[in-house]
């Protein structure tokens, strides 16, 4: 059996002077590596997504707060986001392999503490545990594929590990949903948990067996300095990103941004001065003189952005405003984790035509026809709108992301040095991170906006079916029938404008499955879907501009050399 180059520091070295490498030069067992270091950032990304749908089933467990769930959420985001490119460091220090064993570990055990929960702040602390483990764990994969593999397979690498990388993004609430069903009460969300247990543990023996240990060549110590520049900046700017609706964007929610965005401008100063003396740095900010990093970056800014605030919000209205189940709603995406699958076949064949740039521009051109799609069916179908008219439109974006994201990997880390994988792939992986979480703050922000000021006009639409179901079920007699409309109008808007939807408003009856089934609950949830479906259609237009932006950043990106069809598809035995 061949040795891999990437396996020691020297080989790698070694090899990097010598003339062009040939395949048979790295360790055969790359592509069995690969599966096992995809399946392990499968699990991290599953669990970004996959709570959602399991929110109303933890309240009613655990009898938690609206805040307390929202941080089952938030405390994993964050920690994740926040520790990303120190963990891609750390694997360049001291070894992507063992880091990657490490945080299997500590990703597994957290998950099981997370599903064995008693108490909301038990359960809110493993999530952020898990949510550090989880960005230990993430970059090591990306790092691997850069340090292992020989450029000419590269691309296919990359495509695997991004195509992996966004149906879990999708796929986690279609998880929740056939584990949970349409239960909202027991304890099924557990398992959303410890079904990572066996998922794990296939990881961590797959490491062993097969994953080769690579580090950087000549890495030194970490910079705790940068660390804690980096940690707290980011801390300070998806904190108030997360909670900032919540609070009613005080004046707090400002200033920490701000902060944070000085802190960050403090960081790559502090990271430059070092890189200058030739210090031990978390980032190597030369990455960024390279137009394929740095416009690459921008580009996953702004793509990212787009895709999850995307399904953030059509998920707001599959639950929220249609009433589908978690797993209905899960099953709705489909269409969209189906064009993630073929988008990224279809990016491996287009890429011997067209080049990387090239499928990049048909990616974000087919993610804006999709959303414009998107918004015309939602303006044209309103409440009436189907799971069949959400597939079309959303499978578009789906092909356009699954042709993207692969790309954005191999088109930013493709001039990488091998020694800084891991500082890149962090970067990188963090820029998405950030680019999601405003996405969804601004997206989300403007349909909780529109949700508020359609709320009044839509209800007044129904007026006729509202007074016509109390004339006939409540008996309201025809004199206090404007009272009724009066009230019953006033508390479907301050429903819809609610921050805790399940939380009691004076005056106003609480849903129950018996009220909603009832002819006046029916003609409520025909006007509540009409106001998030026309909600829906107009904060859409954000989106559609935003991948409209990421077509012409494509533009910007060096134009990368077309690979034959052999090549694309050439995979060492």
């Amino acid at each position: 059996m061949t040795t891999a180059v990437a396996v020691s520091d020297t080989a790698a070295h070694t090899t990097a002077r010598q003339a062009p490498r040939t395949v048979e030069t790295f360790d055969p067992r790359r592509w069995l590596a690969l599966a096992v270091m995809t399946l392990g950032a499968f699990m991290v990304l599953v669990d970004t997504t996959v709570v959602n749908v399991a929110i109303p089933s933890i309240r009613n467990s655990l009898h938690t707060s609206f805040a307390d769930t929202q941080w089952v959420v938030a405390g994993y985001q964050l920690a994740y986001a926040v520790l990303l490119v120190t963990g891609g460091r750390l694997g360049d220090i001291f070894g992507r392999r063992r880091l990657f064993l490490i945080s299997v570990v500590a990703f597994t055990v957290t998950s099981v503490l997370s599903g064995l929960a008693q108490s909301a702040t038990m359960l809110v602390a493993s999530r952020v545990a898990q949510g550090l483990a989880a960005a230990l764990l993430f970059p090591q994969g990306l790092s691997m594929v850069t340090a292992a593999f020989p450029a000419r397979e590269r691309a296919k690498a990359f495509g695997i590990f991004g195509a992996a990388a966004g149906l879990a993004v999708v796929l986690g609430p279609l998880v929740g949903g056939l584990i949970i069903g349409d239960s909202t009460s027991g304890d099924a969300w557990r398992f959303i948990f410890l079904i990572n247990i066996p998922v794990g543990i296939v990881a961590l023996l797959g490491a062993l067996r097969f994953v080769p240990e690579t580090r950087a060549h000549g890495a030194r110590g970490i910079d705790v300095r940068g660390v804690a520049l980096l940690s707290t900046a980011l801390a300070a700017i998806v904190v108030p990103l997360l909670e900032g609706r919540d609070a009613d964007w005080a004046p707090w929610t400002y200033a920490v941004l701000t902060g944070g965005v000085v802190m960050l401008g403090l960081f790559f100063a502090h990271q430059r001065r070092r890189n200058r003396r030739g210090q031990a740095s978390l980032v190597q900010t030369s990455m960024f003189r390279e137009r394929a990093f740095s416009a690459g970056s921008l580009l996953a800014l702004v793509v990212f952005i787009g895709v999850p605030s995307t399904l953030f919000t059509i998920n707001l209205v599959f639950q929220a405003g249609l009433g589908f189940t978690a797993l209905h709603a899960g099953l709705t995406t489909l269409g969209f984790s189906g064009g993630v699958f073929l988008g990224a076949i279809m990016g491996i064949r287009l890429e011997g035509r067209l080049g990387g740039r090239g499928v990049l521009a048909v990616g974000t051109l087919l993610a804006a026809v999709g959303s414009a799609a998107l918004i015309v069916v939602l303006h044209a179908r309103g409440a009436a709108i189907t799971t069949a008219d959400f597939i079309p439109p959303l499978a578009a974006i789906g092909l356009g992301f699954g042709n993207v994201g692969p790309r954005l990997f191999e088109v930013v880390l493709a001039r990488v040095q091998s020694e800084h994988a891991g500082s890149g792939s962090g970067v990188l992986s963090t820029i998405n991170q950030l680019g999601g979480a405003i996405g969804v703050t601004v997206v989300g922000l403007a349909l909780f906006s529109l949700l508020g000021s359609n709320a009044a006009t839509t209800v007044a639409r129904y007026t006729p079916q509202v007074q016509a179901a109390a004339v006939t079920e409540l008996h309201v007699p025809q004199a206090g029938l404007a009272a009724f409309t009066h009230t019953f109008d006033t508390c479907f808007v301050e429903r819809i404008q609610a921050k805790d939807p399940a939380a009691p408003i004076a005056g106003c009856p609480t849903p129950t499955p018996a009220l909603l089934h009832a002819p006046l609950g029916q003609v409520g949830s025909e006007a509540l879907a009409a106001t998030f479906v026309d909600s829906e259609s107009t904060a859409l237009l954000i989106n559609a501009a935003v991948f409209a932006v990421a077509f012409v950043l494509v533009l910007a990106l060096p134009r990368s050399p077309r690979r034959s069809m052999e090549e694309s598809f050439d995979v060492a035995a």
